[in-house]
């Protein structure tokens, strides 16, 4: 066992904190929880022939339809490199299709193709099982606490990375 790994303790803390950490304890967990997260998120995925993150791409295909390259790299809020090597990956694996768009030759839309489309029930099904692991043990009126405090986190942040835009 390494020096920042103990046994969980009584509240359920799996990890010693960091002296570098002290200053913000909320942030280290949250960091462990999300590093914990993908990885379990990754091996349901994996099982689809999917990779972390190609499923927000099909999900965002799935809600809207076809959208062109560009908003997709800026909905997900992900480098234009890291979206286009999903986009080449799920291109490969049949699940999308980039064609020109019609309105702006120059502008490249993607489709979720047959192929994609028949992937929707596995992803829902995946990320269901995804949230009952991460969730278990935990009432519904505790769930539904976690994600609104979530969801200020995730304000709080995004409102800062605006301040920076």
């Amino acid at each position: 066992m390494d020096a920042t790994r103990e046994p969980a303790d009584a509240a359920g803390h799996g990890c010693a904190l960091p002296a570098a950490a002290r200053g913000g304890p909320v942030s280290h967990a949250l960091s462990r929880v999300a590093r914990l997260h993908r990885t379990a998120a990754g091996a349901l995925l994996r099982e689809l022939g999917l990779y972390p993150g190609q499923e927000l791409v099909m999900m965002s295909l799935w809600e809207s339809g076809p959208a062109r390259q560009s908003d997709l790299i800026r909905m997900l809020g992900l480098d234009p490199s890291t979206v286009t090597k999903m986009l080449q990956r799920l291109e490969q694996a049949g699940h999308v299709r980039r064609l020109p768009d019609p309105a702006d030759r120059r502008a490249v839309l993607v489709e979720a193709t047959e192929s994609g489309t028949r992937l929707l029930t596995e992803v829902e099904r995946a990320w269901g099982a995804l949230e009952d692991r991460s969730l278990a043990g935990l009432a519904p009126a505790e769930r539904e606490q976690l994600l609104t405090l979530l969801g200020r986190v995730e304000a709080n942040l995004c409102e800062r990375g605006a301040e920076r835009g």
